[in-house]
């Protein structure tokens, strides 16, 4: 148990401040829904859309290359090397994406200077990604949670300054010293413009963490790195593909005037970030759990401890799902303001796209067992058969049901992904995961979801709906609570 108090200790400490600064973010986003209609968001949500696609390009699994291989060669020459591919790859990149500049605005409705701006914001996400693995690494997360705070803080404040102070001072007097560099004609631009800004500043935020760093290329541990880390970006494609495609494709997808469909892709988009609510829990975990499962694989209850951490993981997670349905009603006031009567008629496809999240959790505890075994080919074509599940159900299912079709299958899409990990893993690392406990857990919340919803489909007043399912959840943290108490009594038992 004392691995698992050591992993909740650092998770809380990445969890709190990085918890926070997510939710900054998220409200941020939130914020243009109620400033801008759907129509008027599309171009942010495509662009959002891209860059993960192309992060992925740029970092090339550096970040998990780095914790892999630390263990056998020194700090300094890993960082050294991975940094040095990395800083020759991102100019090469960035070189070729400003040539094809034009022709990508062409193809995904943007304005050429938003591709400009994402090749910035990209740049510096990528030289920062070391430094952070780099933190991750010596066990510093309150100097991590700490930047990661303060780029969300500057992004807020420069995204509030222009797009929620100076279109009220221009209104007034547009010769007014008070706005500085704004330009009207940006508009929703300056909520990228904001992210360029905060990228820059949070690099400089490291120089503590890469001023030591000196181009030098160990060639046979780079051939190493990318025969390792290459699978990894095939992995990270195709994880793109399955939680980005469906808003990259929609507009060419469905049969619908353009209008119309940039109208339900802005109510996609915005009843997407709902969903993923449970996906800050996650990212907020694998920060600790990456580094953590590492160097746990030396002891010889690794495999114990692992199956330890899933059961309380899928537990956190669960409650989290059925907090998000039994409240939407109450979310889609807050996250939609005055446009609520435009974006909420999406919203029934976030219970699908939450429970996907679920999945989409678990395949990362799961996939411990290819990193650990040197295996992650086959973590790739894991992804690859999820991609193939997700294009080919998005193009049958979005001219059909919208954007419903596209929530179903990034459901399926995860469910299987999760499923095949699961086998797979038991066949060549096997570690005792409770996973009919953990089912049953899973069933458990969903029926409860239904009581909800078949409760609350009469016309009863919101505040009783919200207690209604206040009480559904108190009923799952009792039940929970008496199942693992013996469990949780020893996790929280301190050391001697």
């Amino acid at each position: 148990m004392g691995g698992i108090r050591k992993l909740a200790g650092q998770t809380l400490w990445y969890g709190v401040p990085t918890i926070a600064s997510r939710f900054l973010s998220y409200a941020l986003s939130i914020a243009l829904f109620h400033l801008y209609k759907p129509l008027d968001t599309a171009p942010v949500t495509q662009l959002y859309a891209v860059i993960p696609f192309l992060t992925v390009l740029y970092t090339y699994g550096m970040e998990t290359s780095y914790f892999r291989f630390v263990k056998d060669f020194t700090h300094k020459h890993v960082f050294n090397t991975l940094m040095s591919s990395l800083l020759i790859s991102t100019i090469l990149l960035s070189i070729l994406i400003a040539i094809l500049s034009e022709w990508l605005a062409i193809q995904f409705l943007l304005p050429t200077e938003f591709i400009y701006w994402a090749i910035a914001i990209l740049v510096f996400d990528t030289l920062a990604a070391l430094p952070f693995a780099k933190l991750r690494q010596e066990n510093r997360p309150r100097r991590y949670a700490f930047i990661k705070v303060v780029n969300v803080l500057s992004t807020v404040l420069l995204v509030f300054y222009y797009l929620g102070i100076c279109p009220s001072i221009y209104a007034q007097d547009p010769e007014s010293i008070w706005l500085i560099l704004y330009n009207p004609e940006i508009g929703i631009g300056y909520y990228v413009i904001a992210n360029v800004v905060a990228s820059c500043f949070t690099f400089l935020l490291l120089f503590k963490e890469w001023r030591t760093y000196r181009f030098d290329v160990d060639f046979q541990l780079w051939k190493r790195v990318i025969n390792y880390s290459y699978p990894l970006v095939i992995v990270g494609l195709g994880g793109m593909i399955n939680e980005m495609l469906s808003r990259l494709v929609y507009t060419n997808v469905i049969d619908l005037p353009p209008a119309e469909a940039q109208y339900q892709l802005g109510v996609f988009g915005a009843n997407y970030k709902v969903a993923v609510l449970i996906t800050i829990f996650i990212q907020v975990f694998k920060m600790a759990a990456e580094p953590f499962f590492f160097q746990q694989s030396k002891h010889d209850d690794a495999k114990k401890t692992y199956a330890r951490v899933m059961k309380f993981f899928v537990i956190i997670v669960c409650t989290m799902w059925l907090i998000i349905v039994t409240n939407l009603p109450l979310i889609q006031y807050l996250a939609y303001g005055a446009n609520a009567s435009d974006y909420a008629e999406g919203i029934g496809i976030v219970p699908i796209l939450a429970m996907g999240s679920v999945f989409l959790g678990i395949y990362y505890n799961l996939s411990i067992w290819y990193k650990l075994t040197d295996q992650t080919m086959m973590g790739a074509w894991i992804t690859i058969a999820g991609a193939i599940i997700t294009i080919a159900l998005n193009i049958w299912w979005i001219p059909t049901f919208g954007y419903t079709g596209s929530a179903w299958a990034t459901f399926v899409c995860y469910l299987v992904m999760m499923i095949a990990s699961y086998v797979l893993g038991q066949r060549n690392y096997p570690v005792p995961y409770a996973w009919k406990k953990l089912v049953a857990y899973m069933v458990i919340i969903a029926v409860l979801y239904i009581i909800f919803l078949v409760t609350t489909n009469f016309e009863i007043a919101l505040p009783l709906q919200l207690l209604f399912g206040w009480i559904l959840i108190g009923a799952w943290v009792f039940f929970i609570s008496k199942i693992e108490r013996k469990e949780l009594m020893h996790l929280l038992k301190k050391k001697g």
